[in-house]
C-alpha cells in the first residue's frame, strides 16, 4: 500500500490471500477479508472450516504459509515474518471468559493496564464498569457474577487497553438461548460506543446477524463469500451459503429465458440476467418468508408440518408436484396438518442455483447472478 495514503482511510484490517498448512493439510486456503476502522466483522462457519485458525493467525498465534496480514497499513504477518502478539495491540475475547478468581473485578479489568499512572487507570476501569452496565461491582469477585456479568467483564478487561483491534472467539456459545439474544445487541453497542473494530468468530448465523457489519462465510478452509449480512442472506453466490444461512429450500425449475425460470409456483422472473442458459436445469431458493398465506390466491398447496412461533405460524406446504417448501403466515391464521391454504408468492430476489441431483450426489459450488424478482402466472 502507497505509505503516503491517509492513516484515517486505510483499512483497519487487511487479510490478503492468506493460506495456513498443519503439516501438509491446508486448514485455511487463499482467504482474504477487509475491515473498515469502526467495522465489526464476522467469520461465520460450521465446526472445522479454519476460522478460528484464521482468527488466530490475526493475534499472532499461527504463521502464515502463504500471502499476508495488515492493520492499518502495518504489516503483521507474511510468508517469512510475524510480529509478536504482544506487539501487536489486538485485544482477544474468548468462549471461556478466564478472569482471575483471586482478583475483584476491578483488577481484572486494569490487568493489561496495570503499568498506567493509577490515576488515569481508576479513570478507565470505572469508565469500563459504566460502559458495559455493572458500574458497582468494581470490588467483588468472578465467582459472585453471573455468565453475562463474567462475559461483559471480559469484554471491559479486554477494551481496557484501547486495542486497534478486538478479536472475538465464539464468546457467547456458552450462555443460554435467552441471555445470548440479549447480550449480543448490548455487545455491539458497547463496540459502536468505543469505535472499536472487532471480528467475531461464530456458528450461529443469528449471532451474525446481530452483531456484524459484515460477514465471511467459510467451508471447507476457504472463504465462500463476503458482505453484509442482507447480501448474504438474499443474496447467496453457492449452494452452501444458500443452505447454510437462513432456512430455506430449493425448487426445481428450468431456464425460460435469459430472465426467467419455471417452476411448480409458475414462472418466476428476475429483473436482471441470471446467468443460466435456455432449458438448463435449475433450482430456485426459496424462503419461508418468499411465500405467504393468502385466503383468495389461486395456487393452493396442502400443510404438511406446523410450528406456533408466538407472532406467526411456520408451515411446511406440499405442492402439486410433490415438493414441500416453508411458508409463514400470521398466527391468526390457524391450520392443521392435511389441509389446504392459498399460496402467494412475494420473492424480493430470484436466486437461482445450479441443478442438484440429490440421487447423484451432484452438485456444484459456483457463483451464481442474484436477481430481484417478480413472479408471473403460469
Amino acid at each position: 500500500m502507497n505509505s503516503k495514503v491517509n492513516p484515517v482511510l486505510q483499512p483497519q484490517l487487511e487479510v490478503e490471500e492468506v493460506t495456513i498448512t498443519y503439516g501438509d493439510v491446508a486448514v485455511v486456503q487463499q482467504a482474504s477479508l477487509t475491515l473498515k476502522a469502526g467495522e465489526i466483522g464476522c467469520l461465520l462457519g460450521p465446526s472445522g472450516c479454519g476460522k478460528t485458525t484464521l482468527l488466530r493467525a490475526i493475534a499472532g498465534f499461527e504463521p502464515l504459509q502463504k500471502g499476508r496480514i495488515r492493520m492499518r497499513g502495518r504489516v503483521l504477518s507474511t510468508d517469512f515474518a510475524r510480529v509478536p502478539v504482544e506487539q501487536r495491540n489486538i485485544g482477544m475475547v474468548f468462549q471461556d471468559v478466564a478472569l482471575f478468581p483471586h482478583l475483584t473485578i476491578a483488577q481484572n479489568i486494569a490487568f493489561g493496564i496495570r503499568n498506567w499512572p493509577k490515576e488515569k487507570r481508576l479513570k478507565r476501569v470505572e469508565e469500563l464498569l459504566k460502559l458495559v452496565g455493572l458500574p458497582d461491582i468494581g470490588q467483588r469477585y468472578p465467582h459472585a457474577l453471573s455468565g453475562g456479568q463474567q462475559q461483559r467483564v471480559a469484554l471491559a478487561r479486554a477494551l481496557a487497553p484501547k486495542p486497534q483491534l478486538l478479536l472475538m472467539d465464539e464468546p457467547f456459545s456458552g450462555l443460554d438461548a435467552n441471555l445470548r439474544e440479549s447480550l449480543v445487541p448490548e455487545v455491539r453497542q458497547i463496540l459502536l460506543r468505543e469505535k472499536m473494530s472487532a471480528l467475531l468468530v461464530t456458528h450461529d448465523q443469528m449471532e451474525a446477524f446481530a452483531m456484524a457489519d459484515q460477514i465471511a462465510v467459510m467451508q471447507n478452509h476457504c472463504i465462500q463469500q463476503s458482505g453484509t449480512p442482507f447480501s448474504i442472506y438474499h443474496e447467496p453466490q453457492n449452494r452452501f451459503v444458500a443452505d447454510f444461512v437462513g432456512m430455506g429450500e430449493f425448487l426445481r425449475g428450468k431456464v425460460e429465458d435469459a430472465y426467467s425460470v419455471r417452476t411448480a409456483l409458475g414462472v418466476l422472473q428476475g429483473v436482471t440476467e441470471h446467468g443460466f442458459p435456455t432449458g438448463a436445469p435449475v433450482e430456485v431458493l426459496i424462503r419461508p418468508d418468499d411465500i405467504q398465506h393468502a385466503d383468495d390466491a389461486e395456487y393452493t398447496a396442502t400443510i404438511t408440518r406446523k410450528w406456533f412461533r408466538g407472532s406467526h405460524y411456520l408451515y411446511y406446504v406440499r405442492l402439486h408436484s410433490g415438493e414441500i417448501l416453508p411458508c409463514i403466515t400470521s398466527c391468526h391464521h390457524d391450520h392443521d396438518a392435511g389441509e389446504q391454504i392459498g399460496l402467494r408468492i412475494t420473492l424480493d430476489h430470484l436466486v437461482v442455483l445450479p441443478y442438484c441431483d440429490p440421487a447423484q450426489e451432484v452438485c456444484e459450488l459456483q457463483p451464481t447472478e442474484v436477481t430481484e424478482a417478480v413472479s408471473r402466472p403460469e
